[in-house]
């Protein structure tokens, strides 16, 4: 569980980088959570962007993709959301 100061943290380096998975009209599919899954092994703290053709709230695509691959649901604002999963062999981003 994070606390409101490492979320402060994190939303604040969220707010530079771009989204890097887009949920369509398919939903959640196991693609979609693989590639979630390896984005966040790869960098910790990912955006990710859902389009106005998927069939689920924007909030409620988000969190199932943050319960799907056991990560952090730092934020949600429009149609954007960021999840944060600390990776445990080579962490990359250093929380208060």
């Amino acid at each position: 569980m994070l606390t409101g100061k490492q979320k402060r943290l994190l939303r604040a380096m969220g707010s530079v980088i771009d989204p890097v998975v887009q949920v369509g009209k398919g939903g959640i599919s196991g693609q979609v959570i693989d590639s979630v899954d390896e984005a966040l092994a790869a960098r910790e703290l990912i955006k990710i962007k859902v389009l106005q053709n998927c069939p689920l709230e924007t909030a409620e695509a988000i969190a199932e993709l943050a319960r799907a691959v056991q990560a952090e649901l730092v934020q949600v604002i429009g149609r954007n959301g960021l999840l944060y999963k600390q990776n445990t062999e080579n962490p990359k981003i250093d929380l208060p």
